[in-house]
């Protein structure tokens, strides 16, 4: 264990965490004009990053060959997270129009998910999808608390939960429930484990997976405390392949937890972070979303794989 030893780019907290900090020395700035930057997606068949600019109401596009940005769609629902299915078909998270949707090969949009027993979902934020094809979904209120990223709305549902989507008959179904806010959500390398970050209790739960993927064993993971910029929320979360799981930590940068949840280092970003994400033709480029700016850094790390296989045993990293 070592003390706290910054390099710029990198916070030191432990030792386990060096080999963490030998990639990139500085950020990236790919893009910086957005409102609130989330969702960031890296699509390796076009070798460009898909992400949210909710209050905007549109999603980016970068492209990793000339470096330019443009619009891949607007209007576009208020849209936060994104992710692949197993087939490569864009899942997102459309605050505004309270609904998971996917966007199929030839451009049409395909509703995945809007109600919930009859009512109206909340606001869906982050999704995840299972080597089974089953898409996981967190479903928090942000959207409907006020009109800067989606619709001022009363909630129908009345609670923060997060959803499974059945891979078999489209069925909605409750997973999880008793959050305060819950955001980002992964699964864990060998898909035994889901893990769900709630923002505003400031703590990142876990949850074993049973076979029929019913959930059991809640407890927390890690909880944020205090940073030097106040308490510590969470909003995304990552895991590479070696079992380090990565947070968007707001105003702390980017965490990195060891698998037993000791804290290791730090990323240091310029601006609150929101959501990060692995891509590059690697799968160790980091890109991070942070206030107004896609941003971007060559790592050590490698992610774990955006697409499940049948032959792989884990699940697909990119949950958002």
């Amino acid at each position: 264990m070592s003390g706290s030893i910054e390099f710029g780019l990198y916070e030191i907290l432990d030792d386990r965490f060096r080999r963490c900090a030998n990639g990139d020395t500085r950020l990236e700035k790919l893009y910086g004009d957005c409102r609130w930057a989330e969702g960031p997606l890296y699509l390796p068949a076009w070798r460009q990053v898909i992400w949210s600019d909710i209050p905007n109401d549109r999603l980016l596009r970068w492209d990793e060959a000339t470096g330019t940005v443009g619009v891949f769609r607007s209007p576009a629902g208020h849209p936060n997270g994104n992710t692949l299915d197993r087939e490569g078909r864009l899942i997102s998270c459309e605050q505004g129009n309270r609904r998971v949707t996917r966007t199929e090969h030839d451009g049409r949009i395909t509703v995945l998910a809007d109600r919930y027993r009859g009512k109206r979902l909340n606001s869906p934020n982050d999704a995840v999808v299972r080597s089974d094809g089953a898409i996981w979904f967190s479903d928090p209120d942000f959207g409907i608390t006020t009109d800067y990223e989606g619709h001022r709305a009363e909630s129908e549902i009345g609670a923060r939960n997060v959803y499974r989507i059945d891979p078999q008959t489209g069925e909605v179904r409750l997973a999880a429930e008793d959050f305060e806010g819950p955001n980002g959500l992964v699964f864990s390398l060998d898909e035994r484990q889901l893990y769900v970050n709630d923002s505003r209790a400031g703590h990142i739960r876990v949850f074993d997976v049973r076979e029929d993927g019913t959930l059991e064993g809640d407890r927390i993971f890690v909880k944020g405390g205090e940073g030097p910029s106040g308490r510590i929320r969470f909003d995304n979360i990552r895991f590479d392949v070696d079992g380090r799981l990565w947070a968007a930590a707001f105003g702390d940068g980017v965490h990195c937890y060891a698998p037993d949840g000791a804290l290791i280092g730090r990323i240091l970003v310029p601006e609150p972070v929101s959501n990060i994400t692995f891509g590059g033709p690697k799968n160790n480029r980091l890109f991070i979303t942070a206030t107004t700016s896609l941003y971007s850094l060559v790592t050590t790390m490698t992610g774990t794989h955006r697409v499940a296989r049948p032959e792989q045993s884990h699940c697909p990293e990119e949950s958002y």
